[in-house]
This record gives structure tokens, sequence and C-alpha cells, in this order.
């Protein structure tokens, strides 16, 4: 058992009025969690005291942009400035704190107290783990009450950060485990796509989100009144114009790149022409000028080709503005049918975040896995995370832009031969995992535009690791999803399996390619050759390195220069 007596007084006071030998139906009286609740846990004064929900901040000013847009034009993510906060927020200092976070929760607050003072105190191995699985079961339905509520502004900070971090009982901490967590920014200053489970469900309740894709058919929600229809018609329209968004980016950014070529040829054909149009003038016959030299005769073809260029870019710019103009129109008329109707931005969704919990229940599960510890609460007996190696918002963005870095198309979708840089949502799930996997690759109804949706678990022991294997996942999913019917045969997934069937290697053949993709990511990219040769060559062409890294790479052994020689001699050649 481990050592719990530095608890605080409050909790070591009301946990030694449990005995060991209670039943588990006796009933603990949470009426004085109740009036402390009301009388000392206002929104106001946590906020003013953890320094952590102002929704005035200078930093939410800053950034106007909605984490729901996506934004082609970003090409990369931005640096973190900072990690940490400067000042630790003093919401886990608290006394108060665990009889604020089962407040108000009815009979799952009370089963989850009695359970974890008997899991706390319990002496014999054999009753302490059985205390421990009654625990995860209690702990997972006292969330399912609560998920509802973290779309409500003045939810008490206990409860939020219950929800966020898994901390039920700051004692749990050691001191400098609790003076990292309290230093930990609440709000989402890099407005990246990147939250944890109380943004998630709080999306999710206002309608911004729609529900994770899962293989159960959903039935219809029908509308008990006029109101209740509104609010769901508002919700399909949110829900579109982000759709629309992406479409209309999409053209935007076709119409853009047919306009710069136009400009281009422009710029040569008028280049050409001048040149053609200058004569010297002949030496004794002044004013007469001299006929066209072979430099000049050789413009004809040169300007002849660009003419046609130019008409072949006048057909596809005309098309793509048309394509632009009526994603406009669309976009246009969604906003206006949204600002006719009513505003549903403090109306919440209830039934889609009850059905979103048991998606994200799942999500937790599939992080740990089978043999991994399913143990919801925080508490030191588990943790064994660095600063660095948690999973805040922050450091998980420092490590996807590493990613980036190495992995230039990690989050690249080709549309009509244009590549679209589209990061998906990334859900932070406070749980004892390794392992992080892709949920869906992107939207079914918008595969365009649409952000794909991972999942990393906040407490790994490596947590590069556990975002490689997000990555890797994605981009195993779109790959595969691109290659639809011939996945087997086309692109990455079909090379990578041929090569996997030539072997006859037996096993999850997705487990195999994210085994190799952290290899690629974080040995070969460094110049360690640890992949079989197949291998390399295979994801040096479909999944290449920064052209910078590849010539650094080339110094240092002979396998990476043949891979930069075939590669010079591919865009040599014709089709390439």
């Amino acid at each position: 058992m481990s050592d719990y007596s530095d608890l605080d007084p409050s909790i070591a006071e009301m946990l030694s009025n449990v005995k060991d030998t209670a039943d588990e139906s006796e009933d603990i009286d949470l009426s004085e969690f109740e009036s402390a609740g009301e009388k000392k846990f206002s929104m106001e004064d946590f906020a003013r005291r953890s320094k952590l929900f102002d929704s005035k901040s200078d930093s939410v000013k800053k950034k106007t942009k909605s984490i729901h847009e996506v934004d082609l034009s970003q090409h990369e993510f931005e640096p973190v400035e900072q990690m940490l906060s400067d000042e630790a927020s003093s919401v886990f200092e608290d006394k108060s704190y665990y009889k604020t976070a089962l407040t108000n929760e009815n009979a799952s607050s009370q089963r989850v107290h009695q359970l974890l003072s008997k899991y706390l105190t319990c002496q014999d191995p054999k009753d302490r783990t059985v205390y421990r699985q009654n625990l995860i079961s209690a702990y997972w339905e006292l969330l399912r009450g609560m998920a509802p509520k973290m779309a409500d502004i003045n939810l008490p900070m206990p409860k939020r950060m219950m929800c966020r971090f898994g901390v039920l009982l700051p004692s749990l901490f050691r001191p400098e485990q609790k003076t990292f967590f309290s230093r930990i920014f609440f709000e989402n200053r890099p407005c990246e796509p990147v939250m944890y489970v109380d943004e998630w469900f709080k999306e999710i309740a206002a309608g911004r989100m729609s529900n994770s894709m899962t293989d159960e058919k959903r039935t219809p929600v029908k509308a008990a009144n006029a109101e209740e229809a509104a609010r769901i018609e508002q919700t399909r329209l949110m829900q579109l114009k982000s759709k629309n968004s992406g479409k209309l980016q999409s053209a935007e950014n076709l119409l853009n790149i047919k306009e710069n070529e136009r400009a281009m040829l422009e710029t040569e054909l008028k280049a050409k022409v001048d040149q053609l149009c200058e004569h010297n003038p002949v030496l004794g016959f002044e004013p007469h000028l001299c006929e066209y030299d072979e430099m000049q005769l050789k413009l004809f073809s040169e300007i002849s080709d660009r003419l046609h260029r130019l008409s072949k870019n006048n057909k596809e710019l005309s098309r793509c503005l048309r394509e632009f103009q009526d994603a406009k129109g669309v976009y246009t008329s969604v906003e206006n049918k949204l600002a006719g109707g009513p505003d549903i931005s403090a109306a919440t969704d209830s039934n889609a975040v009850n059905i979103e919990f048991q998606t994200v229940r799942q999500m937790a599960k599939m992080t740990v896995g089978r043999q991994g510890n399913q143990f919801p609460i925080f508490t030191r007996e588990f943790f064994h995370c660095t600063e660095r190696g948690t999973g805040t918002r922050e450091n998980v963005i420092e490590i996807l832009r590493w990613v980036e870095s190495v992995d230039p198309g990690a989050f690249c979708r080709i549309h009509k031969n244009v590549p679209n840089r589209i990061v998906p949502y990334v859900l932070l799930i406070p749980t004892y995992g390794d392992r992080g996997f892709c949920w869906e690759p992107f939207d079914r109804y918008n595969r365009v535009t649409s952000r794909g949706r991972i999942v990393i678990p906040m407490y790994p022991r490596d947590l590069k690791i556990a975002v490689l294997t997000a990555v890797a996942d994605l981009r195993w999913q779109v790959a595969k999803e691109k290659a639809s019917y011939y996945w087997m045969e086309e692109g990455l997934t079909g090379q990578y399996y041929q090569h996997i069937d030539r072997l006859k290697l037996k096993g999850d053949l997705k487990a195999f390619f994210i085994e190799d993709y952290v290899l690629w990511m974080t040995k070969e990219s460094e110049g360690v050759q640890r992949l079989d040769k197949e291998v390399r060559g295979i994801f040096w062409r479909n999944m290449p390195f920064p052209n910078e890294r590849k010539q650094e790479l080339r110094k240092r052994s002979l396998v990476y220069d043949e891979l930069c020689i075939k590669d010079n001699n591919r865009a040599m050649s014709d089709g390439y």
C-alpha cells in the first residue's frame, strides 16, 4: 500500500471516519458538501484565485480565429513561446477542493467518496484490488453526470480540473507535481485544435463540433418543442458553415494558384516579346534595322508555348472562379441564416455530450490497452512523467511541430493535385496509456477540408512515442482512404502491404507500419539505419524528409546518397 500519510487534515479526518468493514451501500452524507459549495465556491472566487479562467485575457484577445476553421494559409505550427505560466494557480491548494469536486453530483459522488476512502485505507491487497476495480467504474459514472456541465462557464474549477487532469484529490500529488500542474495554462493560448476533455465536451455541447464517428447507428433527435427545433437547426447550420468554410478556402486557394500562374506566364511573355521587338541598326544603312537573329527566331516557339499555356490556364482559372463563387454564395447564405436564427452560444446539447462520453471512454481504454493501467484518477503511485513528458497542450504542440519539421506531409491532404495542410483535432485524455491513435482521418461528409481526430494520453512513459503512434495511424488511414479499393495495390499502403506480403509476416499490418514509422522518425531521420532497405525506400518516396535533411543524410551514408541519386533520376524523367 502506498503512503498517504501526508493527506490534507480535512481529508484525513474524513477518511478516518470510514471503517474498513463498512458496507458498500452505506450512505455517506454529502449535505455539508452542498452547503460548502454554495457558500464558498462561486466561479468568481475561483477565477480570481486561479487566474485561469479570465475571458478577457490578452492572449485570448490576440487570437480571434476559431479552432474549427481550417486556415490553409498556415504552413506550420507557431513556436510555443511559454510552456508554463510564471504564476502558479491556487486551485489545488484549496482545502475544500475535494468537497467542491463532489458537490451536487448525487449518488455517484457518494459512491466514489465511499470507495476512494476504502481504497486508500485498506490494508489487504486482495480487498484493495476489488475496491480499485469498483472505483474505476464508479468514477466513470461520476464523469458521465459531469460531462454535460463542462459547457457551463460558472462551473467550479475543481470539477473542471477533475475532468481535465483526473485530479480528484490534490493530496495524491507530490509537492513538485502540484506546483507543475498549478502552472499549466488553462486557456488555449496557441489557438490550435488541441483540446482537453472538458473543452472537448464543451465544443460538442455547443454544436461547434459533431460527435465522433462510431459504428453504431444513431437515432435522429426529435425536437420536443419549437425552441428545441430552432436550436437543432442552428447547430446543423453551424456544422454546415464549418464544412463550407473549408470548401471556400480550398476553392480560393486553387484560384490564387491559377492567378499566380497566369501572372508568371504573362511576365515571361512580356519579357520575350520585348526581347523579340529589339532590333539593332544595320551598320552603314541607318536607319534600317536588322532582321531577327537566331535567338529571336527561337522565341517564336517559346512565345507560342506561353500563349498555349495561358489559354489552358484561362480555362482552369475560369472553372476555379466559378467554384469559388459558388462556394462563396453557399457560405454567405448559411451565414445569413445563422444570423437570423436564435443565439445558441449558451445552449447545450446534453444528448450529444452523453453520446460523446461513451466514445471518449472507449478512447481512454484504447490508449491504455488491455494490459495497461485503467485507473482513471491521478495519483503519484502511477504518475512518473517529467514536466516535458506530460501531455499538456503546449508539450503536445511542440512535439507536433517537430513531427512536421521532419515529415512535412504529415498533415497534408491532396485535393486536385494541391496539398492542403489540415491539422486534426487532438484530444488529450488523462490516462496512463502509452499509445496515441487516430479515431477518424476526416469527416465522412467532407473529405476535402475537414479535420480528422487523434487521441493522445496525457501520462505516458514517452510522450513523443505516444504522439508519433497517433500521427502514424493518421498517416496510414489517410493513405488507405485515398487509395480506396486499391489500397493493397497503390500508394503508400499498397507498397507497404506488398512488402509485408513478400516477407510472409503474420500479424496486424497497421501495427507493423506504426512501428516502422516510429523508427523512421526517431532513427532514420538522424542517419541511424534501423529499417529494412525496401521499407526505407517506400518511406523515402512517400513520406520524404525536407530537402535540407536529405542533403545532411547523404553526407552520412552511401545508403541515403543512393536514394538522393534516385530522386534526381526520377525528377529528370517524364511524369515525375
